[in-house]
């Protein structure tokens, strides 16, 4: 799920922006920077919903900074319970469907934003102004410079940074996913209570992610420009080996796992943001299932997959 994805991912430093891209706006990265700053430094709680493919989903988030210290409880208010506990990005509990795929105790995966990063590959630009949750608001364009990635709308709150819609569209403009507060209150900080997680929040095995430094055994001959390998863990018994890839907003991930010649089935959908596509692969060990699933173009996606290479044990540095 994006929606609570997409939260930690805009959490950063301040950043001063000595150089910009040609095509970048100077009042943008501004922006930037002080949503980077608002979602390190403020406390806030709001009630936010979530559409994509059509479905849409109600949820409540609190965060609070304290002592140097961030803590943030997300819980969806509607459908089956699901509900993230975290404290300075790492994952305390989860519930539901939310076990397998938020990370596990340890550092959280979650992107920092950089706005000087995100400038070598997409366009930044304010374009307008609007009103969101009954906030006054500025709106951001982020449009990716290749096909490779999708691009965003933000809004963000004028008073104090913080993002009030985020709008994912693809490269015709049509809308992938939105996420959007209809309710934001930054006056009373969250409370002990609040930020506690329910009975249903189960805290996490502790199977973190390794990161560059674990052993990479395989690699992709063509990525597009801009992401990198920023986790990977090994295949334990029958489970599949991944590999973890962001640009600094856009992310994917690669699965690889064994198969004989028969087993399973080539793969190629989308639904909305996210591509997933199989293919399987005759490699050095083997035939293998290559998966990839991520908020990138299905192109992109299948050209990854029929892309990635054994290549032993590489020892990290």
């Amino acid at each position: 799920m994006r929606a609570f994805a997409f939260l930690p991912l805009l959490v950063g430093s301040c950043v001063v922006l000595p150089v910009l891209a040609a095509n970048s706006s100077p009042e943008a990265g501004k922006w930037l920077s002080k949503l980077a700053q608002a979602e390190r430094q403020q406390n806030y709680q709001a009630l936010f919903i979530y559409e994509r493919n059509g479905s849409f989903s109600s949820h409540q988030i609190w965060h609070l900074v304290h002592d140097a210290t961030s803590s943030e409880r997300l819980l969806r208010l509607d459908g089956d319970v699901q509900e993230v506990v975290r404290v300075d990005g790492r994952v305390s509990c989860a519930s539901g469907d939310l076990t397998s795929v938020v990370s596990a105790p340890g550092k959280s995966s979650a992107n920092i934003l950089d706005p000087l990063k995100l400038m070598s590959w997409y366009d930044l630009s304010v374009i307008g102004e609007s009103r969101v949750a009954g906030r006054d608001a500025i709106t951001l364009s982020l449009a990716p410079r290749d096909p490779h990635r999708h691009g965003f709308d933000l809004d963000l709150d004028r008073q104090t940074g913080l993002p009030l819609r985020s709008l994912m569209v693809n490269e015709k403009g049509q809308m992938l996913e939105r996420y959007q507060v209809v309710s934001l209150d930054t006056r009373q900080a969250p409370d002990a209570a609040d930020l506690q997680g329910s009975s249903a929040c189960k805290p996490l095995a502790s199977t973190p992610i390794r990161k560059k430094a674990a052993l990479v055994e395989w690699r992709s001959e063509w990525l597009p420009a801009g992401f990198e390998l920023v986790g990977s863990t090994r295949a334990q018994g029958a489970g599949p080996s991944s590999l973890m890839y962001d640009d600094g907003l856009a992310r994917f991930s690669v699965f690889l796992e064994p198969v004989a010649a028969a087993d399973g089935k080539d793969i190629r959908t989308q639904l909305g943001p996210a591509a997933a596509v199989s293919r399987h692969l005759a490699t050095a060990r083997g035939d293998m299932l290559v998966t990839v699933v991520g908020e990138i173009p299905l192109g992109t996606a299948e050209r990854i997959a029929l892309s990635m290479r054994w290549q032993g044990a590489q020892a990290s540095r």
